[in-house]
């Protein structure tokens, strides 16, 4: 348990000194690593974006040229670079045109998670249903050759959710970056080489 521990406040302590909001950034920043997520100049749509340490992430990435939106349900007030901004909306409400429409994004992910009620099965739907409204999302604004990213909690309907991601994009990962607390169920979706007009795929 001690051990835990101290790998939770690592994480944590290390977000604080680096002027991050969350220590969530660095599961990000591990997913970026290893599959190369981010780009300069790339437009990033970041669904879930409170309290801003993804969009500020991102933002630093695709440095002055490119340009981070994020959206969540709660209000941000604090400090973002210049070439981002979060903006309150629901994501169920979130039209297309508010997103800009096909080919707006080249980026678009997704740290939402739903307000647990310690029930697993319930928990796991929940997840499995903000993926798929951040899925639905990407499919209507992602480039061609876009890339998507979507926390999800493992279980239940799982393998249909992948199934339905690769669907549409030519490459699917899962990945549990360290950062992920070790009691925790989460782990992450990540898709490259969005195909617009892709069928199904068996």
């Amino acid at each position: 348990m001690a051990r835990r521990k101290r790998h939770q406040d690592h994480f944590g302590q290390k977000a604080r000194r680096e002027g991050y909001a969350a220590r969530s950034v660095y599961k990000l920043q591990e997913i970026d690593r290893r599959v190369g997520l981010l780009r300069r100049g790339a437009r990033v749509l970041d669904l879930g974006a409170f309290p801003g340490s993804w969009t500020s992430y991102a933002a630093e990435r695709v440095a002055p040229e490119g340009k981070v939106r994020g959206y969540d349900l709660t209000a941000f007030r604090g400090a973002l670079p210049t070439n981002a901004e979060i903006r309150q909306a629901d994501v169920f409400a979130l039209s297309i045109e508010e997103l800009g429409g096909a080919g707006s994004w080249d980026v678009v992910m997704s740290d939402m998670a739903p307000s647990t009620s310690g029930h697993r099965f319930t928990d796991q739907a929940r997840s499995e249903a903000l993926v798929m409204r951040a899925l639905e999302l990407a499919v209507a604004v992602l480039a061609p050759g876009g890339a998507f990213l979507a926390k999800i909690f493992q279980g239940g309907d799982f393998p249909a959710v992948k199934k339905a991601i690769a669907a549409h994009f030519e490459e699917v990962r899962v990945v549990r970056p360290a950062a992920v607390r070790s009691e925790s169920i989460e782990v992450f979706l990540v898709a490259k080489g969005f195909a617009p007009a892709s069928a199904p795929r068996d």
